[in-house]
């Protein structure tokens, strides 16, 4: 897909904000106006989202839903403290839930705080995808997307050989040539102040298959705030050429978690705003934007060519 290019806007806190221009065209300029950009697709959205007690951070991120277009992308743990029926009807439905219909959701563990996570999948019905498994896939312009199933011990397990992993696989290669990114609730790395629960090492096998298949991107939500990594193998060595780029935006409305030591290839972190991410997927690259709510001045944009995929 050519050679990869960067452009990295960087704000931390009330800093001001940093610019840093590698190469290629930037984040700042329009999309082109060729047959390319008239198949630019837009998907925006972060997990960890409401809590019933105190709404104002998950309608503050729903307002600003309401200004981007696109399909809306959830990382899981979509209403606190448990995912019962009533948690979805009155904490994410009133805010998130206005967005519904254009919504493609991914499981947390809140929502298997019922069995079987039944009011997760009787609130979204097909667009969950089958409720024994909580993995699917679709297109969103010239990319393909996989929404993985990261509570593991409610579906076989993900370790190699398991049946989310031998899906991800099949359906990646019969998706060639296609850019393609992957979404889910926990991450395989992040620098949480708590390794048990901001690491997720059960994910590894996911993640060598999604490198192997040559993914692009992969975004993760469980830790409550928002970090990027420079692209990395399933081990965490950096890899410039074939590394997956990870960025968890937990940060849909509950509350933060601390970020301390950062780890290998974290590039950018903030444990301090809410917001939402926002990527433009082009035919050959990708854009990606934090967009915080009001009165916060956290900032992270950039863009990326997609992986050649075999």
């Amino acid at each position: 897909m050519g050679r990869k290019r960067v452009f990295v806007i960087t704000a931390l806190g009330l800093a001001a904000a940093a610019a840093l221009a590698v190469s290629g065209r930037t984040a700042r300029e329009p999309a082109p106006s060729s047959s390319e950009g008239a198949r630019d697709a837009v998907l925006v959205g972060a997990g960890d989202i409401s809590i019933c007690r105190d709404l104002s951070g998950a309608e503050a991120t729903a307002r600003l839903l309401d200004k981007i277009p696109g399909t809306v992308f959830t990382l899981g743990d979509h209403a606190y403290p448990d995912g019962r029926e009533i948690d979805f009807a009155d904490c994410y439905n009133p805010t998130w839930g206005r967005h519904k219909a254009r919504t493609r959701p991914s499981l947390g563990n809140h929502d298997y705080h019922t069995p079987h996570a039944a009011p997760y999948f009787a609130y979204w019905g097909d667009r969950a995808g089958d409720p024994d498994k909580g993995y699917y896939s679709y297109d969103a312009g010239a990319w393909h997307v996989v929404v993985v199933n990261s509570n593991c011990g409610e579906i076989g397990g993900c370790e190699r050989g398991s049946p989310q992993e031998q899906w991800v696989r099949a359906d990646l290669a019969a998706h060639r040539g296609r850019c393609a990114l992957a979404y889910w609730h926990h991450p395989l790395f992040s620098s949480g102040v708590k390794p048990a629960h901001a690491r997720h090492p059960e994910m590894r096998p996911i993640w060598e298959a999604l490198y192997e298949a040559g993914t692009t991107l992969v975004v993760n939500g469980h830790e409550h705030n928002y970090e990027r990594f420079a692209p990395q193998d399933p081990d965490g060595r950096a890899d410039a050429q074939r590394g997956i780029r990870e960025i968890v935006a937990g940060v849909g409305g509950k509350d933060f978690d601390p970020l301390v030591d950062p780890r290998p290839n974290s590039e950018v972190r903030s444990d301090r705003a809410f917001g939402v991410l926002e990527l433009t997927l082009h035919p050959k690259s990708y854009d990606w934007r934090f967009v915080p709510v009001a009165g916060e001045s956290f900032i992270d944009a950039g863009t990326e060519a997609c992986r050649a995929r075999p």
